[in-house]
């Protein structure tokens, strides 16, 4: 019994000591993410070909982008890297497959009708096939009709005048085989003219239906 004290003792310091060291211990710090290097690149509307601005920037530094295919290298260690201009090749090399999965841009139409009427003319009319074309090729059209006028006759019949040429516009589409529910029709009367004029002033140009396939 004298003899097993000691090693009683001595294993239980051991465990107090193990204790100890155990509490001094720190958690081990969790590494901070690595940011990938990244290229950004400016590149223009693809309907209205219209080139914008681009800030980059992270906590380094920042630069601006402002011409067409303008682009940057980033990383998370340093500010963006010196503006460069990359080719058309590079574009489609590095942003094709991307740029191939964006939806097609929206096609504009622009059809004109005669004076005070719901008629359209005969080169508008031409231009129907072209329509339904373009609506034809996308999975899940949405055609938007509005309906204007010139500034002839009081605004509120002009209201009633950019619907019934919309609708009439409408009819035509349907007829030719596009379904109802994708086509969406409104008027703006003379409140939105192509060309500017004083009132009871007749333009051809204002005697519109303007459409939307996206």
């Amino acid at each position: 019994m004298l003899r097993a004290r000691p090693l009683t003792l001595y294993a239980w310091l051991a465990l107090v000591l193990a204790a100890g060291c155990g509490g001094k211990r720190q958690p081990s710090a969790t590494p901070a993410p690595t940011v990938p290097p990244a290229l950004i690149a400016l590149l223009p509307d693809p309907e209205t070909k219209i080139t914008g601005r681009a800030r980059v920037s992270n906590e380094f530094g920042s630069t601006s982008l402002s011409t067409a295919r303008a682009a940057s290298h980033t990383t998370g260690s340093a500010a963006p890297g010196a503006v460069s201009t990359i080719s058309e090749s590079e574009v489609t090399r590095l942003f094709g497959d991307a740029l191939a999965a964006l939806p097609p841009a929206p096609r504009h139409f622009t059809l004109q009708f005669r004076f005070e009427s719901d008629a359209l003319t005969a080169e508008s009319a031409a231009l129907i096939p072209e329509i339904l074309q373009a609506v034809k090729v996308l999975a899940v059209p949405e055609v938007v009709v509005v309906g204007h006028t010139d500034t002839m006759g009081d605004a509120k019949s002009n209201v009633a005048l950019g619907l019934k040429r919309a609708a009439t516009v409408r009819t035509i589409l349907v007829q030719a085989g596009l379904p109802p529910a994708t086509i969406d029709v409104t008027s703006h009367g003379e409140a939105d003219l192509s060309v500017k004029t004083r009132n009871n002033m007749p333009e051809p140009r204002n005697r519109r239906v303007e459409i939307t396939v996206r």
